[in-house]
């Protein structure tokens, strides 16, 4: 089989894959908001029995391949689907248990399940759980960091962050994946800017560097709690306009999340997201995280970084060859 299909379902999105089952690189792709917490809802509104529920998600995934199917002109009928985020948790179509930390990220210690093709759906699917520690989960990051590492490459003592809605901080050492820390950072700034008493002082807009620095340096003045309030003096005061604010605020969570990891005794700090957030987490680290070694990875590579997990763990299962 020359070709799979990599599905990444998220909260809020979901993205489903081409990709070349030697190299894994991405053929085609299509994206929709169609994510578990909106398909979730939908199902539950129909009043649809529980054994109903895995084909009606099912569904949703068969319309982006259709889409697949119009951009590259061929049939995708049979091609195995591999599967990883919140499609394994309580509100996806199975909720498979969470792989106990630590686990190995060469791969085989993450828990997967296997369903066959049907009639309804003609594509074996292989779905990868997520992990946890004792406090924390996640799922979709452990497939991602399994993509992030090279066959072979020894990880003596690193954290890898992979930012976010919730923004997962991931320890390794010796190859074994043994901490993990989630922040709300992207959560929170939604929260505070679109629904709270400082939504109107902020405006997204150009990046302001100057305005997230300044956040960053203030984010280690003081409580969160009480610096977040500053934003308003900020517009009451006409210290800074609505987009200067918007970054302000932006600095000063991102900077609370990054001081939390100062502490951590790892040798290498791994940034691994794509374009939109990669810029203000570069600064931060290199602002904050000044004395630690910090390694950016590429962007194609960062973005790629789910499909060569997928494609890691079916091949170690010989699920794909």
């Amino acid at each position: 089989m020359k070709h799979f299909l990599s599905c990444d379902w998220g909260t809020s999105s979901l993205r489903v894959r081409l990709a070349d089952t030697g190299d894994g690189k991405i053929l085609a792709e299509a994206r929709s908001g169609d994510g578990i917490a909106q398909t979730f809802e939908q199902w539950r509104v129909t009043g649809l029995a529980a054994d109903k529920k895995a084909g009606f998600y099912m569904e949703v995934i068969d319309r982006q391949i259709r889409q697949l199917e119009s951009q590259t002109g061929q049939s995708l009928n049979g091609l195995t689907l591999v599967l990883s985020g919140m499609a394994s948790s309580s509100i996806g179509f199975i909720d498979l248990p969470y792989t106990s930390m630590p686990f190995n990220i060469d791969g085989p210690g993450v828990i997967t399940t296997l369903i066959s093709a049907s009639r309804e759906f003609d594509h074996d699917v292989l779905v990868i759980s997520g992990a946890k520690t004792d406090s924390d989960v996640m799922r979709g990051e452990e497939t991602q960091l399994i993509g992030c590492v090279e066959p072979g490459q020894e990880v003596s003592n690193e954290l890898f962050i992979f930012p976010g809605t919730h923004s997962k901080h991931v320890l390794i050492k010796d190859n074994q994946a043994v901490g993990l820390k989630t922040y709300m950072t992207g959560e929170l700034f939604s929260l505070l800017g679109q629904n709270s008493i400082l939504k109107n002082s902020v405006e997204a807009g150009i990046f302001d560097a100057n305005a997230f620095k300044q956040g960053l340096i203030d984010s280690g003045r003081g409580n969160l709690l009480h610096l977040i309030f500053k934003v308003r003096t900020n517009s009451l005061f006409d210290i800074r306009g609505k987009n200067e604010n918007y970054h302000y605020l932006s600095g000063l969570l991102i900077g609370s999340e990054v001081r939390d990891m100062l502490s951590t005794d790892a040798e290498t700090i791994n940034l691994v997201c794509g374009d939109e957030l990669r810029l203000p987490y570069q600064i931060a680290l290199n602002e904050l995280a000044a004395d630690k070694k910090i390694s950016m990875l590429p962007t194609d590579q960062a973005e790629q970084a789910t499909v060569m997990g997928q494609l890691i763990i079916a091949k170690h299962l010989q699920m794909l060859t």
